[in-house]
């Protein structure tokens, strides 16, 4: 029922990813990936006409500190990280011999130390969000959000290559490493709003987003389960033909045609070497025969009316 009265409005959403996340590849073509750069996020509540499309990325995070950290933040400057920002564990059992109290004092210090150095590396680029795949020590977070930078931590690779692709910024596998231009400055606004009892972050309104996320609002879960297969449908749809600008018309016309062809082509050949044009002419009239049997109207009636019209060239 739902389906097929959101029909057209599944398929605004459709065309407008896939144009979102499309790529020139050359020579005129285009390429959409949309099994990794658009993620369908269904929030329960609210209308189904509630959904759309947002120029970014949406994740189901808060920032590590929310009574210390901004939730909104205009124009961000984003930083992504792929290491932690914690002291490193040892690969396998550490032991470490104590002995005065000064040397417990010296082993803290040297962890402070480290984690400020790391810190200090991420700050001089003036970062407004850090967002990292790993772990994000308590430090690290008193660090920067006592600079007013916001963080996220422990984000899937998924979502952190969509968000790269989203706001223009650089994955970076070390602090050390980071560059000016690994800052992701394309996002407009960065929020956290909480929906129900989580707490959702947005980065949207991207200059030139290549992600983006499908938002799908509704009263229930068993409506999702109605509906979740339509957008996904819709978008591969789209995308073909974002790929592959061209359509062939359905309801048996394109075998039909198929079959006129077939058969003009026998009424040239003499002999039984036409047996196997007439054969395959037939076999493709099976579609549009099964498809007037399934309509109930008279096949006969109908498959002689469609047979002149394509041998007069009036398909």
């Amino acid at each position: 029922m739902y389906h097929i009265l959101f029909l057209g409005y599944f398929q605004d959403l459709a065309i407008d990813a896939t144009t979102t996340v499309g790529v020139e590849v050359g020579q005129g073509l285009r390429d959409v990936d949309i099994k990794n750069y658009i993620k369908v996020e269904k929030v329960p509540g609210g209308q189904l006409e509630d959904s759309r499309v947002l120029k970014g990325v949406m994740i189901n995070k808060d920032v590590v500190a929310p009574g210390k950290m901004r939730r909104k933040i205009v124009n961000p400057r984003i930083i992504l990280l792929d290491s932690p920002l914690e002291y490193k564990k040892g690969e396998n059992q550490t032991n470490a011999e104590l002995l005065k109290e000064e040397d417990w004092s010296l082993l803290l210090k040297m962890e402070e130390e480290y984690i400020e150095e790391l810190c200090m590396q991420i700050l001089k680029f003036k970062p407004d969000l850090v967002i990292t795949e790993k772990g994000l020590s308590d430090l690290a977070t008193h660090y920067l959000s006592k600079h007013g930078v916001s963080a996220i931590r422990r984000l899937r690779k998924t979502d952190n290559n969509r968000i790269a692709k989203a706001c223009g910024a650089v994955i970076v596998n070390r602090p050390d490493e980071l560059q000016e231009s690994d800052v992701g400055t394309g996002a407009g606004l960065f929020e956290v709003k909480k929906i129900g009892d989580e707490y959702f972050a947005y980065i949207v309104d991207c200059k030139e987003p290549k992600a983006c996320t499908v938002l799908l609002r509704g009263a229930s879960k068993d409506l999702f389960n109605e509906v979740e297969r339509n957008p996904q449908d819709a978008m591969s749809v789209a995308r073909n033909i974002i790929k592959n600008p061209k359509l062939v018309p359905g309801g048996g016309a394109t075998e039909l045609t198929v079959s006129a062809g077939l058969k003009q082509k026998s009424s040239s050949i003499e002999g039984i070497e036409k047996c196997p044009y007439e054969a395959a002419a037939v076999a493709f009239e099976a579609i549009p025969r099964t498809l007037a049997q399934n309509c109930g109207v008279n096949v006969i009636r109908t498959m002689t009316g469609l047979q002149g019209k394509h041998a007069n060239g009036e398909n």
